[in-house]
């Protein structure tokens, strides 16, 4: 038992469909071109849209070059300096905070 119809020749299935569309009306015609537009737009629009702000945006790092004969000295003391600095940025962000908990009566 067979599920779908035997293929047919591509000009016999030509034939049925000009004569199935043939015997419509031209409402129906209207209908179904109108049907087969709307749904090609809106596939086209979906293809158009996948490649719209897709990629993400082009980032520069920028890499602190430093010289090859540097002594460990010179390394631990760029480190602490770092760390300083990071200290305090966390101290900023910190009181920015405090600040805000202070506007809100937050404790």
């Amino acid at each position: 038992m067979s599920v779908l119809p035997p293929l047919q020749n591509p000009k016999v299935v030509y034939r049925d469909l000009k004569a199935f569309l043939s015997r419509r009306s031209r409402e129906n015609m209207i209908a179904l071109g109108l049907a087969l537009l709307f749904t090609v737009v809106i596939i086209f629009i979906f293809f158009i849209d996948a490649k719209v702000n897709t990629a993400p945006p082009p980032t520069i790092t920028y890499v602190e070059s430093y010289s090859a004969n540097r002594t460990d000295a010179d390394i631990k003391a760029d480190q602490v300096k770092d760390q300083k600095k990071a200290e305090a940025r966390a101290k900023e962000r910190q009181a920015q905070f405090q600040e805000i908990a202070n506007t809100f009566g937050i404790k």
